[in-house]
């Protein structure tokens, strides 16, 4: 982890954008409320970034964080501010998060519900990016207890081996990347 990129780069008041299901702006609530309970829907997006050998990085989830710290996931994930959009707001946070400046790739789009237990809840509208990049990644530790790169076909296998050390959403978009998306990311991993 690098002591240089430990910056606070999330807060508990931090509004995120409300949403319907067909994702129209219905208002903002703070980032900490809209996640209690069973979470209200928000706007949120999914980044996997790929390096030239074709491994996507993998980030392990601080501890402190609220909901799934410690869990392994995509290499970021993250909220889009009040005005921001979504593709803007991903290339932000690749920055936050991991120090990489990369173009993002938009996939596709989806909502789900993830309860993690009584503590809260992810009520997503996530919309899903790739990127590319060989920079070196500098983990921020107020998000990042640990990262790696990680081989396709040796994600494919641990999330059936042992899928409660990943995050839900991990476990939903991983296996869509790889059945509806798989082509077109290795054709730009290629290019």
């Amino acid at each position: 982890m690098n002591a240089a990129n430990a910056r606070i780069v999330s807060f508990d008041d931090e509004p995120l954008i409300l949403v319907d299901s067909d994702d129209n702006v219905t208002g903002h609530m703070p980032k900490a409320e809209a996640h209690v309970g069973e979470g209200v829907l928000h706007r949120a997006f999914s980044i996997f970034l790929f390096n030239d050998a074709g491994d996507v990085l993998m980030q392990q989830r601080a501890d402190e964080k609220m909901l799934w710290g410690g869990f392994w996931s995509n290499s970021v994930c993250s909220h889009p501010r009040r005005g921001e959009a979504v593709a803007d707001a991903a290339r932000r946070r690749l920055s936050e998060e991991i120090d990489v400046d990369a173009d993002v790739h938009f996939l596709y789009k989806f909502e789900y519900h993830a309860q993690f237990g009584e503590i809260g809840a992810e009520h997503e509208m996530c919309s899903v990016f790739f990127a590319r990049s060989n920079a070196p990644v500098a983990g921020n530790p107020t998000e990042i207890a640990d990262f790696a790169f990680m081989p396709p076909d040796a994600l494919d296998a641990a999330l059936i081996d042992e899928p409660a050390r990943y995050t839900p959403w991990l476990k939903m978009e991983w296996p869509r990347i790889r059945a509806d998306h798989w082509d077109r990311i290795a054709a730009t991993i290629a290019a």
